[in-house]
This record gives structure tokens, sequence and C-alpha cells, in this order.
């Protein structure tokens, strides 16, 4: 029996697992996949938001607020891409320029720092290729750009390290009250814990509702995006939003930490959680919104498209805490944006909620350092080389966009949580992220694959099961086999 079951393995679960750590308690993560952020952590803009659209007193807003200030500290610690790059809010119409007011006053409720009104010429200056039809703008310092995949596998490497266990592949069926806590039903199997903590994403209301009379229901909002090619980072140095809507903080333009640029996301409520597929009328749309705020921005750059999904609650807000009705089942529900600036935040709160409700005291030995795979391309010439004369591997070059190399990619197989499939390699070391978008690294990265994981080359998969990656063998390579 297991203490604590965290259900989901996103970035909301791993910052909990993470901070569960540091207690004494016999933890596990079940995730439904093979591998952490695979579902609606992985697809989003990857913005560490200031806080100043939530509504004060909210979850929200408590949470951006505190999982904003926590970030600088947290990337330090855990070596994960951060950048502090700051945020601006542009707005068309003189006639709307009250809202801006109305904006930055909400924000400075909600305790964000440094926030500042500035007319067109202003945000032009700090933003040369802004649209001219700018009239206004608020400006947050504290705005932020992280790497979403980064982020979550730091936060879920330093939890095992901690003692947490990641149980994947692992799909809740059925969650049941017992006398001694909860009995989980898997397709792998039953688990018995003390606590559960419901981070399932979009599928959380389900879980929730198996145990409390106290009935949630969440949406898919679909959100799609463009990212394009480095060369187009130069576009945008600051997140640039447009006056935020009822369905969300609009389309923006934002530098990615890796130098990219990305346009995005759409709002499309949806009734399939699983429809992560893109429209031709959904990236025109954004596109074109995207003009609005930087009019020269070159469409022929963008190498891939993508969607992701937001778990939106009826009430709009994040359900954070122990079902009133199910002692010891906890919810971590409606986690859309700013969900990923507030997971630091919502891991340290439920966290500490589990922790008082089992009586649990805090380790001596907690370990909250964690190092990175190592980037050659950040060393000096001298230091790759003394690296590349220690292991040759980190000279040989697998993905050639962007320069990852096969010693990185060994790292991030063997790793605590390591990777165990072509999308687990990609989050990890950006290999297949560039601009060939995988088409020259692939079959190396599968040659790697499957003789680290010693499993048949056919067997390496792209994600989760089924999704194989070769079918079969030629038939010269069969000759040779002598079949």
């Amino acid at each position: 029996m297991y203490d604590v079951l965290v259900i989901g393995g996103g970035v909301t679960g791993c910052s909990i697992a993470r901070e569960l750590s540091r207690y004494r308690l016999k933890t596990a993560v079940a995730e439904r996949e093979e591998d952490v952020c695979s579902g609606t952590s992985k697809a989003n803009s990857g913005i560490v938001h200031a806080g100043f659209d939530a509504e004060p007193g909210s979850q929200k807003a408590r949470m951006n607020v505190r999982g904003n200030r926590m970030m600088p500290q947290l990337a330090r610690e855990l070596d994960f891409a951060f950048r502090q790059n700051g945020s601006l809010v542009l707005c068309f119409d003189r006639k709307q320029l009250g809202q801006l007011q109305a904006l930055k006053e909400k924000g400075e409720a909600n305790g964000v720092e440094g926030l500042k009104l500035l007319n067109g010429e202003e945000a032009r200056a700090l933003e040369p290729k802004l649209s001219g039809a700018v009239e206004g703008a608020l400006y947050a310092p504290t705005g932020g750009i992280v790497c979403p995949f980064g982020l979550t596998i730091a936060m879920a490497e330093n939890a095992a390290v901690n003692g947490v266990e990641f149980l994947f592949e692992t799909e809740v069926l059925e969650i049941r009250r017992i006398d001694a806590g909860y009995l989980v039903r898997t397709n792998t199997g039953e688990i018995e814990a003390r606590a559960v903590v419901n981070a399932a994403g979009v599928y959380a209301d389900a879980l929730n509702n198996m145990v409390s009379e106290r009935k949630y229901h969440i949406t898919a909002r679909r959100g799609q995006y463009c990212l394009l090619d480095k060369k187009a980072g130069t576009a945008a140095d600051r997140t640039i939003f447009q006056m935020p809507t009822a369905m969300g903080k609009g389309v923006l333009v934002t530098p990615t930490v890796h130098g990219n640029l990305m346009l995005g996301p759409t709002a499309e409520d949806i009734p399939d959680k699983e429809d992560i597929s893109t429209t031709s009328e959904g990236l025109e749309t954004l596109q074109s919104k995207a003009a609005l705020s930087v009019p020269d921005l070159p469409r022929n750059m963008t190498i891939t498209s993508f969607a992701g999904l937001r778990a939106h609650e009826d009430g709009d807000d994040f359900i954070l805490g122990e079902a009133e009705d199910a002692p010891g089942f906890f919810n971590a529900l409606g986690i859309e944006s700013p969900g990923l600036t507030s997971a630091p935040a919502i891991g340290e709160y439920l966290a500490g909620m589990v922790a008082e409700k089992l009586g649990a005291e805090k380790k001596e030995d907690f370990a909250g350092q964690r190092k990175g795979i190592l980037n050659p391309q950040e060393l000096t010439v001298e230091e790759r080389n003394t690296l590349i004369r220690s292991n040759p591997a980190y000279g040989s070059i697998v993905c050639r966009c962007e320069m990852v190399t096969e010693g990185e990619i060994v790292d991030a197989i063997r790793r605590p949580v390591g990777a165990r499939s072509l999308d687990g390699v990609k989050r990890r070391t950006r290999a297949g992220m560039g601009r060939c978008q995988a088409g020259f690294c692939t079959p190396r990265t599968i040659e790697i694959l499957q003789r680290e994981l010693g499993e048949p080359d056919l067997a390496v998969r792209k994600n989760r099961a089924g999704s194989e990656l070769l079918t079969g063998k030629d038939k010269e390579e069969l000759k040779e086999a002598g079949r």
C-alpha cells in the first residue's frame, strides 16, 4: 500500500509529487501514457504568466502569482530553461485604454509587481516590430517563458531521486473508498493508497465524480499553435498578448526559450477529450490574429503546428483541496491557463495539505538539486573537445537541426524517469524539434533506443502502445538473417 497515489504525470502531478517527496511518505504517480508530460503539459505556449488577469481572491490568482515568484529559484535548483523576458498586453482602440487600466489594477490587487501602462510609442520602443495600430499596452516585467517539457521532467526526475515511484501505462478505471483509504483499479491491477491526489487533466472531473457527490464538469478547450523557425525568433523579445476575452488570453506572439517564435493559441470548446487535431481554419485564424500584433510575421518559416487541450471547469477556477465528502481524496482539478505557471505553487499547496492529513514529517535528507542533460553547445571549444575525448558519443551528431549528440540521447534514456520512446527523447533533448521535424534523425534515434533499452527494433515506439515506428524488415535483411 502507498501512502499517496498521484494520478496524472503532467506538470501539476509531477510538481505535487516533487513536493510530496520532501516528506516521509511512500508516494507513487500513475500515468496512463508511457512518459510524463504526455497530455496537456506537452502542448502549450510555455508562458510564465505575471498574474494580472485572474480574478483577485481566486485560486488562479493566488497560485499564478506564487508560482511566478517560485520559478527563478526553481529553475536554478532543477536546471531547466527559463527566462524572465517580460510581457505586453496590447490595446488597438483608444476607447478601450480604460480596460488596460482595469487590468493593471487587477494585477496589482493580485500582488503583481512592476506593472506599467505604456502608450503606443513606448510599446514600440520596447518591441520595434509591433503594429503601428497599437494605441497602448500594459507592461509586466515579471512575465517569463519556460520549457514546459524541461520543467515537468525536472520535477519528475527530482521526485524519483527522492523516492517517488512512477507507474507508466497505468490508466485509472475505478476509484472506491475502503477502510484504509482508497482502492484504485487500473488496467495493470489494483493499487491501494491512504490518500489520492487527482491531477488527471481533462479527465479529473470523471475521477472526482467516482468518489464525491460534489460533481464537476470539465470541457476540453482546444488551442492550436504554430511554431516558427529560429530565424524568425527575433520578431519579438517579449511575450505579446492582446486584450483578454472570456475564452482566454487571446492569440499571442512569443519567443521560446530555445529561440523559436510561437503563435497561438486558438480557443475552441470541443466534446472529444482526445481531439488534438489542427484545422486549416484554426491555423489561419491564429496567424491572422497574430499579425494584428506583429504585421510582418514570416509565415513561410512555420516548421510545425500542433494543438493542446485545456481543462476548463465550469466554475472558471482551479479546484484545489480535499473533497468535502471524500476524506483523503485531494483535487487539482480544472487546471487550465495559467496552470503551467501555477504548477509549483499547486504542488507546494496540495503536498502540504496531504502531509498534514497523513501526519507526515519532512525528510532530513531531501535532495533538492538536480542537474539537467549536458548540452555540449554551451561549452567552450576546449571543454567540448575534452568531453569528446572522454566520451566519443558527444562527438556524434544525431540531430543536425538542433545539433543533438548521441551522448545527450543516451543520457536522456539512462536518467531517472528516462525516455522510453522517440517522443521521450525529443522532449528531453530536442532531437527532432528542428526545421526538418525529425526527418533526418529518426532512424539513428531508433537505433540508440533499441540498443539502450535492450528491445527489438520493431518494438521502439513514437509514444504510446500502438505507435511502433517499424512494422517489419526488408527482404535483404531477412535474407541476410537466413529467413
